[in-house]
């Protein structure tokens, strides 16, 4: 059986931390950083991924999607060097499905795989 993406979202600059994801964050757990993606955010914190999609024509309906570090099993990253790539890639592999991350050249792909071992490993 073939797990499909569940989520694919792609970040396009860092950006501060939304106030209505500071008010979600737990007791001992940090922002660490949060990126504009096309209609919203995504938050990286010391316990998991938040992404916030706002929906809708008015974005006043949310959508938050709470990826804990504890359900990746392995993750791949692979970055843009050539001239016609214009993304680098993130993508996570859990048991609900996969998970994919693009990020602008902009974005550096080292520094979002370090977050992400320092968190899982």
């Amino acid at each position: 059986m073939e797990v499909g993406n569940i989520l694919e979202v792609t970040l396009f600059a860092e950006i501060p931390v939304p106030e209505d994801i500071k008010e979600m964050l737990v007791n001992g757990e940090e922002a660490v950083e949060s990126y504009k993606t096309f209609r919203d955010s995504v938050t990286f914190t010391t316990k998991r991924i938040i992404v916030r999609d706002s929906q809708g024509m008015t974005g006043k309906k949310v959508e938050i999607y709470s990826i804990p570090y504890k359900i990746i099993d392995i993750w791949s990253s692979e970055n843009a060097k050539g001239m016609f790539d214009f993304n680098s890639e993130i993508e996570l592999w859990t048991r609900t499905g996969n998970f994919k991350i693009k990020l602008d050249k902009k974005i550096d792909i080292r520094e979002i795989d370090m977050l992400i071992a320092n968190a899982v490993l």
